[in-house]
């Protein structure tokens, strides 16, 4: 239990960064070495990887990693298989509109308000379910980066150093770095499979097409309409299929850009050591685990010493492989009912003692050994207990 309690502060803390590069072994190392157009945090002294307190403070100013080709091909994608199965009703109410537009022409009031009306009923009825599907397509997109939602203002807060032109930040960045290549090399890919899918989508069909001046109209729109949208579906299904490598590589670009020097993970540690409220968290997040290992830890008890009603003391001892009694649980007032509670339940013994149940208290981890000062005291008491358990046993 004491390891768990250290492992929280350890993770609370962020204090295993420091040590991160010394560690290194010389394989991690050449794994790195694929990545080394993302030296730049490195050049910069920034080697230690980002904590969590940053990662969590980069999430509420709204920083997260994050692909706009994953939201980019949902957009495409489920908007196009909507259009695709409200195919029939469009056209239903394309022809609807059509003829209530042809019957009216003739009318001699053409600024007629029913007229104006009937568009806008249309024009919203058979629009609103591909805007539906595209406002839902694009918060899935995002929420599955973010894993959840995220709102926060701070992106879009006006700030003079947004508009001051920096172009060889800016040509650094889109040409002669690792996004720039990437983002040349993943838009000729596009290119270049939307080409290829369209060129055998077509000549499979080709014979159909050569044979379109002997239908009529409606059949050619429809076989049209329908090869347009068979290559939009698989055009998005690739995109979102190239979206996932994408999405690995902004994460990964995120995190160089998150990582951290030596010394802010030193002025972060002091700042969270003395930080009200992460110490009231630790605190409350120890007492979480000590009350769920404490039925446990009381179950395994040998005896529970009380002083009767303010203290309560689980000590455990086991010849064959401890050296000393152990303290393994141990509470005042409610705490201290509830390990009795828990003691009777179980058939530890209870046995009252206030100077011992005091002492060791006031003086005793949970999970330590008792000291010798108390070992006369409690070695007369954990011979009753034996005694007492032989007995019942032969019994």
């Amino acid at each position: 239990m004491m390891v768990e309690l250290r492992n929280v502060l350890r993770e609370s803390f962020i204090t295993e960064s420091l040590l991160y590069n010394e560690q290194k072994s010389p394989l991690s190392v050449l794994s790195e070495i694929g990545f080394q157009w993302f030296a730049s945090a490195e050049e910069e002294g920034r080697t230690e990887e980002p904590s969590e307190h940053k990662l969590q403070k980069a999430r509420e100013e709204g920083r997260v990693p994050k692909s706009q080709e994953i939201t980019g091909a949902l957009v495409l994608l489920l908007p196009a298989i909507t259009l695709v199965i409200t195919a029939p009703w469009l056209f239903k109410n394309c022809v609807q509109i059509l003829r209530f537009y042809f019957d009216k022409c003739q009318a001699s009031n053409i600024n007629d308000p029913a007229l104006i009306t009937a568009f806008y009923n249309y024009f919203v009825k058979m629009l609103l379910p591909l805007f539906l599907t595209a406002i839902i397509a694009g918060v899935a997109g995002n929420m599955i980066q973010t894993k959840g939602f995220l709102f926060s203002t701070k992106p879009i807060e006006p700030k003079f150093s947004k508009i001051l032109p920096k172009f060889g930040e800016y040509f650094k960045k889109t040409l002669f770095s690792f996004e720039g290549a990437f983002n040349i090399v993943k838009s000729i890919l596009k290119v270049t499979i939307v080409v290829f899918v369209a060129y055998l989508l077509i000549s499979s069909e080709l014979q159909k097409l050569l044979a379109m001046s002997n239908v009529n109209m409606f059949q050619g729109f429809v076989f049209v309409a329908g090869l347009a949208a068979k290559l939009i579906i698989i055009a998005a299904g690739i995109f979102l299929i190239i979206s996932v490598p994408d999405y690995l590589v902004q994460r990964r670009q995120f995190m160089e850009s998150m990582k951290m020097t030596k010394q802010e993970v030193k002025e972060e540690y002091k700042e969270l050591e003395g930080d009200p409220l992460v110490k009231s968290r630790l605190r409350r997040r120890m007492n979480e685990m000590l009350h769920q290992n404490m039925p446990k830890m009381v179950a395994d008890a040998d005896v529970v010493i009380t002083n009767p009603t303010h203290f309560a003391c689980a000590i455990k001892y086991d010849k064959a492989t401890m050296q000393a009694p152990v303290l393994n649980a141990k509470g005042a007032d409610s705490l201290a009912q509830r390990i009795k509670a828990i003691a009777r339940e179980n058939d530890v013994p209870i046995v009252e003692n206030r100077p011992l149940a005091r002492g060791i208290y006031e003086n005793v981890k949970v999970g330590d050994v008792i000291p010798e000062q108390y070992y006369q005291t409690l070695a007369v008491i954990l011979a009753k207990v034996y005694t007492m358990n032989s007995k019942s046993i032969k019994n």
